[in-house]
């Protein structure tokens, strides 16, 4: 029972950053633009929202600092695909090369500086007494519970709403779409930097609250295994909170399997949720391969209007 809580809690507490990076993901795609610069902008949100602490001590700048961060890369991002209809795997590619080595100069400034951050924590006192889900949910962070509501609105939005129907629309054909009055660059314009301002919240949760400390590249892969889970998750944002949290238990219990000294290599262990990223888009590829394809019809696809004389 002991070990089941600590690995629940645990894999909340590592999905977390997952899950943001998984519904900025879905925003961008569910209008029809690719976006592969996940793991750049969550390294950015990560070291600016670091720096930011480092000078201001205030959570709060740190998050909006992080937002503005990722909202800008993710207007170059909006500005090459939508209106320069460039390639967008290699503007995303580009973008997090870009994350990559600008976090890594930024960060030498604040690399190995340990940050005192006290984040508030939801006290739900009426769950103590229930065994079990008590002690996982009486007292998470601010950000879990923002992360999981956020998932809830996001699903209402694009599932239940007139707005999220011209979504996806925009997504399935932007041409029926601009005929019947939608906007196609005002809306891949707007989901891919509020996509890409929940990525750099992701970076923003991964130091402030799950490991507080810079390291140079500390996403390790999180950015693509996020991009995975978008697939894994079927575009559904009430399903990425259990893709998160699956995937955050996997990378917790590789830590949580090296305190019994069963001699397996951690670098091994390390590897659990990266194997386990493949297999299971393997599975779904197999298992969905005589079945229509879920992604947006246009997604990757510039839109061209038609000229009009």
């Amino acid at each position: 029972m002991e070990i089941g809580v600590l690995i629940i809690a645990a894999a909340i507490s590592a999905g977390s950053s997952l899950l943001f990076a998984v519904l900025g993901g879905i925003l961008s795609e569910k209008a029809g633009v690719i976006h592969l610069g996940t793991e750049g902008i969550m390294l950015i949100g990560a070291v600016i929202s670091c720096i930011t602490f480092v000078h201001t001590k205030s959570l709060v700048f740190s998050l909006l600092a992080a937002l503005l961060a990722a909202g800008s890369l993710g207007l170059i991002h909006a500005f090459l695909c939508v209106t320069l209809r460039a390639n967008q795997i290699v503007s995303g590619l580009a973008i997090t090369l870009f994350g990559t080595g600008f976090s890594a100069y930024l960060g030498k400034s604040v690399a190995g500086e340990a940050l005192s951050v006290s984040v508030p924590k939801v006290h739900l006192t009426f769950l103590e007494p229930i065994p079990f889900i008590g002690r996982i949910f009486s007292h998470l962070d601010i950000f879990i519970w923002v992360s999981i509501l956020l998932s809830i609105l996001l699903y209402i939005y694009m599932f239940k709403t007139s707005w999220g129907l011209h979504l996806k629309a925009v997504g399935d054909s932007p041409t029926t779409s601009d005929v019947m009055g939608i906007s196609v660059m005002k809306f891949r314009y707007f989901h891919i930097i509020a996509g890409s301002m929940l990525m750099g919240v992701a970076g923003f949760y991964l130091i402030m609250v799950y490991s507080p400390n810079w390291i140079e590249g500390m996403t390790a892969g999180r950015g693509w295994i996020a991009i995975a889970l978008i697939i894994f998750a079927r575009w559904n944002p009430l399903l990425a909170i259990f893709c998160a949290y699956f995937f955050g238990g996997l990378d917790a219990l590789g830590f949580r399997i090296q305190l019994f000294d069963i001699g397996i290599p951690s670098y091994f262990l390390k590897m659990i949720p990266y194997l386990a990223t493949i297999f299971v888009l393997m599975f779904i590829g197999w298992k969905n391969r005589k079945k229509p394809p879920l992604e947006p019809k246009s997604l990757g696809i510039p839109y061209f209007r038609e000229q009009r004389f």
